[in-house]
């Protein structure tokens, strides 16, 4: 590059080059430019950092406080869906900051890594949350290993140690070396593999949404099919409208994201190498990037549609009535009930 020292060999593996490469590097040398991004990032993430961090902590207090004594499946996975979006929303300040500032080379990365570990750890939780509904709803008589806590558990654990070791590969991957290293959370080219593996996740992220299309697809047979008195109407339409809350905030969070995803890393592949391209696949990639992360904001109206007892306890706290909480009744359910409430 024209004006900047060349990174001398001394033996170090490429990595370590990249490295020191991006500590030198002016991030004012950039070819992708910020331009918005760098007054509406720091922005939307401070007002979702906010009200992520609210939410959660009120979230994880109801799920420890009431339900310490409850056991079910769908428990389990809110509660690491709280567990995933409270530390996502951790990672959000990082990231304002180096938003317009160069950031070290490694803390980039960890903090990079924690993010997207947390974002498909909400989304495998939404995922296992909506397999569970659809079980309970279209199959109500039998009872599935799935739904026994033990095996809740297990596959809980399971989406985090899948997520831990799927992102370690990407710390170890040989980066080309280019004009914005110098910068935290922006534009870099990749390698053949790491495409490929960025590819391979969007790819599995599809291959999910079409599974929440089967399933609420069929869930909305079941509730057509049912029957219920004329009396009784108002309430299927509501229970219909709670039950796609799940749905609706997936698509509305993540499908933006994988979308864009695709020619984003195509274009840091040097597949699409039109620099008027790459500007706006930036500029994209990190809007709905952003919006990805507000699925951490709106994951509690889930648990709130979801289950009564975490709706009472919310606003009883609301209402300063705490001593209620400790003496809320879990009462029996029908099955129309079930199919929105715990």
């Amino acid at each position: 590059m024209i004006g900047l020292p060349t990174p001398q060999s001394t033996g170090l593996d490429n990595s370590t080059e990249a490295y020191t490469f991006s500590l030198q590097k002016p991030s004012n040398n950039c070819e992708l430019q910020d331009g918005i991004l760098s007054v509406v990032l720091p922005v939307s993430y401070s007002v979702i950092c906010i009200f992520g961090l609210l939410s959660n902590s009120v979230a994880l207090w109801v799920f420890t406080l009431t339900y310490k004594s409850t056991k079910t499946s769908i428990i389990v996975y809110m509660r690491n869906l709280a567990i995933a979006d409270f530390l996502l929303v951790l990672c959000l300040p990082l990231r304002i900051y180096y938003q317009n500032h160069p950031g070290p080379f490694l803390l980039c990365q960890i903090v990079g890594a924690f993010f997207y570990i947390n974002m498909y750890a909400s989304i495998l939780f939404l995922g296992l949350i909506s397999l569970d509904r659809f079980l309970k709803i279209t199959k109500p008589v039998q009872l599935y290993q799935i739904h026994k806590v033990s095996c809740s558990v297990m596959a809980t654990w399971a989406v985090w140690l899948f997520l831990i070791l799927g992102m370690l590969p990407f710390f170890f991957e040989k980066r080309k070396p280019g004009s914005c290293d110098g910068k935290c959370f922006h534009f870099k080219s990749k390698t053949a593999v790491s495409g490929t593996l960025n590819l391979l996740v969007v790819g599995m992220f599809f291959l999910l949404l079409l599974l929440f299309f089967s399933f609420y697809s069929k869930i909305a047979m079941k509730l057509k099919s049912m029957s219920i008195g004329k009396t009784q109407q108002s309430r299927k339409t509501a229970v219909i409208m709670k039950t796609f809350v799940v749905l609706a905030i997936f698509i509305l969070c993540f499908l933006p994201y994988h979308i864009v995803r695709i020619p984003y890393v195509l274009s840091q592949l040097d597949i699409i190498q039109e620099h008027s391209y790459k500007q706006t696949l930036h500029i994209a990639n990190e809007l709905v990037l952003c919006l990805s992360a507000l699925n951490s904001c709106l994951d509690p109206v889930i648990y709130f549609f979801l289950s009564i007892k975490f709706r009472k306890t919310v606003l009883c706290a609301f209402e300063g009535k705490l001593k209620k909480v400790y003496t809320l009744n879990q009462r029996g359910t029908s099955f129309v009930r079930s199919v929105t409430e715990i």
